[in-house]
């Protein structure tokens, strides 16, 4: 289970990828945000297990392309190795196979490499704080995995009268009709995929007070992380 940093205390990053241009790259890519430390780098699953137990970084960096023993299922041994850590997919694969089993596996978010740096300097610092990070590119097909696996059709029920509808209403439409205008708001935010910051500007709200709506939005949809969230959001057609 992630745990939450100290201020001022630089995220320690472990760096997997079989590419040793990429992982200098990307490496040289971190550093120059001073919050974020790489400790080290491996390039397969064997190395990244050793190195996670020697170093527990805060966070892991982990392709799924690996010789020998793939990302995906490295995962359960990386999580007992290092279980403070977020691990963070950082592939080219847009397959949503890979993603599903990723997220089932217990990864906290799925990038991919050709994302903008910012945007992954910005995604580490947000998996540090605890919160799930799917691509925007690949939130349809989290949807659609999600959907595929778990959501079975609701039978279809004869209209009801406006006085039965509050009977008649799934849990997630009353846990949806529990939500305030803002919350709703903030709601589409995570759904498409946007950070704390970016649903902050968008609103003209400071960040901390969204911080605290997603907390509400999270309790009152009785989920634990944005992706489900983000899922109950699409379901219910709010994008």
């Amino acid at each position: 289970m992630p745990t939450t940093l100290p201020a001022n205390t630089p995220i320690r990053i472990l760096v997997v990828d079989d590419h040793t241009l990429f992982r200098r790259g990307l490496t040289a890519l971190l550093a120059r945000d001073a919050g974020l430390l790489v400790v080290g780098d491996a390039a397969d699953a064997g190395q990244a297990l050793r190195k996670a137990q020697e170093l527990q970084p805060d966070v892991i960096l982990l392709d799924n392309h690996l010789p020998g023993v793939n990302g995906v299922d490295a995962l359960p041994s990386l999580l007992e190795a290092a279980p403070g850590a977020c691990i963070l997919m950082l592939t080219v694969s847009e397959d949503e196979h890979d993603l599903a089993a990723a997220l089932r596996g217990g990864a906290s978010g799925y990038l991919l490499k050709t994302m903008e740096g910012d945007d992954l300097t910005a995604a580490v610092h947000r998996a540090a704080q605890g919160d799930s990070i799917i691509a925007p590119e690949m939130m349809g097909k989290l949807i659609a995995a999600y959907k595929g696996t778990n959501v079975k059709p609701e039978p279809a029920t004869p209209a009801a009268a406006p006085s039965a509808i509050a009977k008649t209403s799934t849990p997630t439409e009353q846990a949806m009709a529990s939500l305030s205008p803002r919350e709703l708001d903030i709601l589409r935010g995570i759904a498409r995929g946007a950070s704390n910051k970016e649903i902050a500007r968008d609103h003209g709200i400071v960040e901390t007070t969204v911080k605290i709506h997603v907390q509400h939005v999270l309790r009152k949809l009785g989920v634990s992380s944005r992706v489900h969230a983000a899922v109950m959001a699409t379901e219910q057609g709010l994008l």
